[in-house]
């Protein structure tokens, strides 16, 4: 399979808003949100855009990774990211497109002097990449209380030190905030489709 990496363009963003809603919907709750929010990013103008790319194969797109700003509340730093959503095309899901989305980013990522990708997904998938639990630093993830554990909420270090000294609640982008009156107003831009219950998702 032939795959091109490239930064993605302005003429991209339509067409990532589809893919981006065909890799997610019906995965972690009926319908999907991540569309919006990449929508509400790039709107914004909070997408880091030379770090978002795209994957094509064959002219089509058919992968995506984009990164935003975050924050831990009372700490002046600017080199803290992390990214999402990551999206891959159902039919090439399982054949390393997102892995390498995730592995060339984080490189560019590093050598442009970001010190830190704060995420949240799966412990067990992202450990491959280096993630660690946050709060080993003393990081925590906001609206979690500080007795609680978050194992889904990680970090990779991409600068040495880059988290000495620091510690409080990490805040993503208000992009990410978004509620039901907002998505269903979305989705009426794309084709219809059935939202479903399924085992596994999000409090299913």
């Amino acid at each position: 399979m032939s795959l091109t990496i490239r930064k993605i363009e302005k003429d991209d963003y339509d067409q990532v808003e589809v893919l981006t809603r065909e890799a997610f919907w019906n995965i972690y709750r009926p319908g999907c949100s991540e569309h919006l929010v990449l929508h509400k990013l790039h709107e914004n103008n909070r997408s880091i855009e030379d770090l978002e790319l795209v994957v094509e194969r064959d002219g089509k797109i058919v992968g995506h990774i984009a990164y935003s700003g975050g924050y831990i509340d009372g700490v002046d730093n600017e080199t803290f990211i992390t990214f999402g959503p990551i999206s891959v095309d159902p039919k090439f899901q399982r054949s390393e497109i997102g892995s390498k989305l995730v592995r060339i980013s984080m490189q560019k990522a590093a050598r442009l002097g970001y010190s830190a990708v704060f995420i949240t997904g799966d412990e067990n998938y992202y450990k491959r990449f280096g993630f660690e639990p946050a709060s080993k630093y003393g990081i925590h993830l906001e609206g979690i209380p500080l007795e609680e554990e978050a194992p889904f909420f990680m970090v990779k270090i991409l600068k040495e030190d880059a988290l000495k000294d620091v510690e409080g609640y990490f805040e993503f982008d208000e992009c990410y905030h978004v509620n039901e009156d907002e998505i269903d107003e979305f989705d009426k831009k794309f084709e219809p489709k059935k939202k479903e219950k399924r085992d596994g998702q999000l409090g299913v």
